[in-house]
């Protein structure tokens, strides 16, 4: 049975005819399921959520409550969940605020594990994976392929580049940049190295390998920013991952993990 009789669900939320939603769910207003799409029993989704196309929803997990900002005033926001997102047990997504845009968003492919905590106004990119425990706090940018690891915390509006690798139980209070690994602490406790084992798996050639290696070299020493920035694009004109990373540094306003 695509919906089991003791799920609870208002009549202004859309479900998929192939959608499966699974027993003891509660589905509020204005929340829209997509096709094959499965929450599994005991989910919470509160209202103002779209869940995409083929996700996997476990039990216990809160899809879409109310952000926990004081500065919230019970104004209209939205959670909006890709295609084939898997969420695990008891984590718990939040919708945005007037401040932050007024949405949170996780991008297709994420895999956000059991009892992870993403806050309001984070945007999620794609095929990005945070493990238990991890924890965003509001306005957090991930970007795609990012790995967050255990017990780790994120501060309010720090960015994670893409192919970013946190490592377990680290506190991250500045930007984290595009392919590096960060792990540490706190900021002074904080190392910094090319996620050399991840961006082979990930296909990477040696060529753009060299570059991401060669350009951390140059920015991870006591040089201003502004000319480890230049020395790097000046040693690696050609080479699209060596622009990403001196852009991000660019762009940054809490600073970036060098």
């Amino acid at each position: 049975m695509p919906i089991h009789p003791t799920a609870i669900i208002d009549p202004s939320s859309e479900i998929d005819p192939s959608a499966i939603i699974g027993p003891y769910t509660i589905i509020g207003p204005r929340v829209v399921v997509g096709p094959e799409t499965e929450l599994m029993g005991h989910v919470f989704i509160d209202k103002d959520t779209t869940i995409g196309k083929g996700c996997r929803i476990f039990p216990f997990v809160s899809l879409g409550a109310n952000p926990q900002d004081m500065k919230y005033a019970g104004e209209r926001s939205a959670l909006v969940l890709g295609d084939r997102v898997t969420v695990r047990e008891s984590a718990t997504i939040h919708r945005g605020t007037k401040g932050g845009g007024g949405v949170t968003t996780v991008g297709d492919d994420a895999l956000i594990m059991a009892t992870v905590h993403v806050a309001h106004d984070c945007r999620l990119g794609k095929a990005v994976i945070l493990s238990s425990y991890a924890v965003l706090a509001g306005h957090v940018k991930v970007e795609d392929n990012a790995i967050i690891s255990g017990s780790s915390a994120v501060h309010q509006f720090v960015r994670l580049g893409r192919y970013s690798f946190v490592g377990g139980m680290t506190g991250a209070a500045k930007d984290v940049p595009p392919y590096m690994i960060v792990a540490g602490v706190r900021d002074k406790d904080i190392v910094v190295t090319p996620n050399v084992i991840g961006l082979k798996r990930s296909g990477f050639s040696d060529e753009s390998l060299k570059a991401i290696i060669g350009a951390h070299k140059l920015i991870h020493n006591h040089k201003p920013l502004v000319t480890v920035l230049a020395e790097a694009e000046e040693a690696f004109p050609d080479s699209e991952e060596v622009k990403i990373i001196t852009s991000f540094y660019r762009e940054s306003e809490r600073g970036v993990y060098r």
